[in-house]
């Protein structure tokens, strides 16, 4: 087994209840650990052997453009097209943080974290 880790994918969303967060969006921060069997990549050397963090990328990015009310929502798409694109994928978490979140206060970020499993 194995971990391939992608770290502070930064975008630009327009996720939250409140109306000026659909209209003037802000910056967001998505961490992903995805655990799947690296064994054949590691003696290969070809990127077909193992988990494209390209493709990891392409999800969040994609995934984070649909708004969503709730980074809940967001994670939840982002999990499950992981697990259904990427089958050698055994195991994923992600956490999604929403920078300078208009809560009336000097917070730096919130993150909801979401696990999800192949069955």
């Amino acid at each position: 087994m194995g971990l391939v880790k992608v770290k502070n994918i930064k975008v630009y969303a327009y996720h939250g209840c409140l109306l000026e967060e659909k209209k003037i969006g802000s910056e967001y921060r998505v961490d992903l650990k995805v655990k799947a069997n690296l064994t054949k990549s590691a003696i290969t050397d070809h990127l077909s052997d193992t988990v494209d963090y390209v493709h990891l990328n392409h999800i969040v990015k994609e995934e984070m453009a649909i708004r969503s009310k709730l980074l809940e929502h967001a994670a939840e798409r982002i999990l499950v097209r992981i697990l259904k694109e990427l089958p050698m994928v055994q195991k994923v978490k992600v956490a999604v943080s929403k920078i300078n979140p208009p809560i009336g206060g000097n917070v730096e970020m919130v993150t909801i974290q979401r696990n999800k499993k192949r069955l």
